[in-house]
């Protein structure tokens, strides 16, 4: 499992009705694309939820790498840097993945926990640590799936989760959830993905 996500920031006065059109439109485009684990289209509103920053920030588990590349090197991304620019790629390998007790509900909110790994810490405590606080965040209530991984670049430790409701009991940033395409999401190997 690959995940990745890229972060457009937009300017404060910016109608983010415009993305909500723009997803209304597109999002159903990798509803069946293949190696797409599953794509949450993300949105951070300044005000709303907590959030400072107006964003647009899809975030993608994949299957494969084939997959995230075809999208990468595709008409889809292309799209994003016609319209927005050329935004950095997030990636991180893939620690772990779990369906969450409400795993048939209607995506609401997603969560984004970002944590720096310091050089002193033990890399394989840090990880089954991480896989089984996924499997433990799965299982609170209107989750519908979390997700793990680490950059090896930065050293950072990333932890997802998509809610039904709007009020996610776990720290990081807030986005609302506009539309999941999940053409691949039952494929999604379950657990630890070492």
């Amino acid at each position: 499992m690959h995940a990745m996500q890229y972060e457009i920031t937009l300017p404060a006065d910016y109608d983010m009705g415009i993305i909500r059109e723009r997803v209304a439109a597109k999002g159903h485009l990798l509803d069946d694309f293949p190696g797409l684990g599953v794509k949450a289209y993300l949105m951070r509103e300044r005000g709303v939820l907590g959030s400072p920053v107006n964003q647009y920030a899809p975030f993608y588990l994949w299957n494969t790498a084939e997959g995230m590349n075809s999208f990468l090197w595709g008409p889809g991304f292309q799209g994003i840097v016609r319209d927005f620019g050329r935004p950095v790629v997030q990636h991180w390998t893939g620690v772990a993945y779990a369906q969450g007790a409400a795993a048939d509900g209607r995506a609401r909110v997603a969560v984004c926990e970002r944590t720096p790994v310091a050089a002193a810490v033990h890399l394989p405590d840090l990880v089954a640590d991480a896989a089984r606080r996924t499997a433990q965040l799965a299982t609170e209530e209107g989750v519908l799936y979390a997700a793990s991984g680490i950059d090896p670049r930065t050293w950072e430790l990333l932890t997802f989760s998509v809610w039904e409701h709007a009020e996610p009991r776990t720290p990081g940033d807030i986005h609302q959830v506009l539309h999941v395409s999940q053409p691949e999401r039952d494929r999604l190997r379950k657990g630890r993905q070492w």
